[in-house]
């Protein structure tokens, strides 16, 4: 029971990172999502184009590491690699964190579900 639940969690962190992965790298410029990311204009989201292009990217392998990883863990192999994503992961949102008070909310989103995942693999 405890796999099915890591698996779970950790397969819903790998979507909400692809998630990210689409606004980042391929909606940025679209006015609803430069405004979550509190870019503050139009041409402040031109500028920043490249950069969240870039970081999009960061959440598409972090996710596809996590998936992989669930393969490899029912396939028989060491959860390394799933731990190593999820980490990142957790990681990355500690990190955002740091930027600043008002980025708690989304680094709670980014980093709860890789987080429980993490916390519940070693038990699977």
């Amino acid at each position: 029971m405890v796999g099915i639940l890591a698996t779970v969690f950790a397969a819903l962190a790998a979507l909400l990172h692809v998630y990210i992965f689409v606004m980042e790298s391929v909606q940025w410029t679209q006015p609803k999502i430069w405004k979550r990311f509190g870019v503050a204009d139009q041409a402040a989201a031109e500028i920043t184009k490249p950069m969240a292009y870039n970081q999009g990217f960061y959440n598409l392998f972090l996710a596809i590491g996590v998936v992989i990883g669930i393969v490899l863990f029912y396939a028989g192999g060491g959860i390394a690699l799933v731990l190593f994503a999820l980490g990142s992961m957790v990681a990355a949102a500690l990190v955002l964190v740091t930027t600043g008070l008002k980025y708690v909310r989304p680094a709670l989103i980014q980093g709860m579900l890789p987080l429980i995942a993490f916390v519940l693999f070693p038990f699977a």
